[in-house]
């Protein structure tokens, strides 16, 4: 299983740790903020993270702006800002962004776009949400998952 969230802003939230636990792989967006939150994060299992503009220090200048990798044969693109995804995009299978702390996920021809929305600090009475993806023979499974307030 893989975690694919964003926007964090310093704010690890326990419903969202306890999800993350289970998974092999997590998938960070950007906007993490804190120097705790990828260290935590990488403690819990491996992390592809890349930097958004609320990342600062010299933490995040180490941070890349975009990444591409695979888990099974998946091949992943990850951007903070959709507005920065390469005009030369190589052959990728999951495009991931954040920014917008807006969920999004839609197949436009034959790449999946998606962006898990916010886990992190709530903005403008905004959702907070995220993504797990199973991944099985060479296929994948989206679940958006919704933390709710009473």
């Amino acid at each position: 299983m893989v975690g694919i969230i964003s926007d964090t802003h310093g704010l690890l939230r326990e419903e969202v740790i306890n999800y993350l636990k289970k998974c092999d792989y997590i998938v960070h967006g950007g906007d993490i903020s804190s120097q705790d939150v990828l260290k935590e994060l990488k403690n819990i299992a491996p992390v592809y993270v890349v930097r958004g503009n609320n990342d600062k220090g010299q933490w995040a200048e180490e941070l890349p702006k975009e990444l591409y990798f695979n888990i099974g044969n998946i091949k992943f693109y990850v951007v903070h800002n959709k507005k920065d995804i390469s005009s030369d995009l190589k052959s990728v299978d999951v495009i991931i962004f954040g920014h917008s702390h807006k969920y999004f996920c839609e197949k436009i021809e034959e790449i999946l776009w998606l962006n898990p929305g916010s886990c992190g600090k709530r903005r403008f009475n905004l959702p907070i949400n995220f993504i797990i993806m199973t991944i099985e023979n060479n296929s994948y499974n989206i679940e958006k998952i919704d933390i709710m307030f009473n």
